[in-house]
């Protein structure tokens, strides 16, 4: 059954995020991720898509004429087509970046699509298993094969990769022990870094993602209900604390 079509405050009920700045981290996310995937044109056509995301942080029902005159317009008639911006949000769906619904007016007569973009995927800290001990009733077979799947599937902090520093490995593991949480969270760092041209500044960045690491779980103890999404959080702390000191040393040099 398609949604009825009307203003954009209808919609608003969809959308995942609690601010425009944590919906801009997400796609900041996303693009680092799945920019490789689109072509220039497609680039432009999602940014523009975003854009038109913000009055409801992540939720868009503007026509695609509507969005591709905007494109238009910015770049001096140079434009993109209707089957670029077609392919850009089919290729953006399956990837999971957005979800389409589409919509009707009261007519029944097809509408404009509304757009959802949603969360980057969730990296919740690992819960801790029970492991089942064999009794009368437990199949010792079966256990062990749960053993062995669960080997499989889990790396504890011991197997991160190097490239990880092991001050922030040693820091992390505490909190998130298994190899792959640790490992996207220094993937996130290394992100923020390069967006604020901090990537050569070794020491500099670690220093700052563990204290961040530290807000991060502060928050998570703290809170009654958690933190909804602890990986973009820390990436939307960190981001902001490397702009924060960008800005510092502007106003050292006397540049403010």
């Amino acid at each position: 059954m398609n949604l009825k079509s009307g203003s954009i405050d209808c919609f608003e009920q969809y959308s995942q995020f609690h601010s425009l700045q944590e919906f801009n981290s997400h796609i900041e996310m996303w693009l680092s991720s799945c920019k490789k995937e689109f072509t220039k044109g497609e680039i432009v056509a999602l940014k523009r898509l975003v854009r038109f995301s913000a009055k409801i942080p992540g939720v868009c029902n503007a026509k695609i004429g509507t969005l591709l005159k905007a494109i238009h317009d910015e770049f001096d008639g140079n434009g993109i087509s209707r089957s670029t911006f077609k392919r850009m949000t089919a290729k953006a769906a399956q990837l999971g970046i957005i979800t389409i619904y589409k919509t009707e007016r009261k007519n029944g007569s097809q509408s404009s699509n509304l757009y959802v973009f949603n969360f980057f995927p969730n990296h919740e800290p690992p819960k801790e298993e029970k492991l089942d001990h064999p009794n009368k009733t437990n199949n010792p077979s079966k256990t062990i094969n749960n053993l062995k799947k669960r080997k499989e599937s889990e790396l504890d902090y011991t197997f991160t990769n190097d490239s990880v520093p092991q001050s922030f490995v040693q820091f992390a593991k505490y909190f998130f022990s298994d190899a792959k949480t640790i490992e996207e969270y220094w993937r996130m760092t290394m992100i923020a870094a390069y967006r604020n041209n901090r990537e050569k500044e070794y020491d500099k960045v670690l220093e700052y993602s563990i204290s961040t690491l530290k807000q991060l779980i502060r928050k998570m103890k703290l809170t009654k209900n958690g933190v909804r999404n602890p990986i973009a959080y820390f990436y939307g702390i960190l981001n902001k604390k490397l702009e924060e000191l960008y800005f510092e040393e502007l106003f050292e040099m006397g540049f403010w």
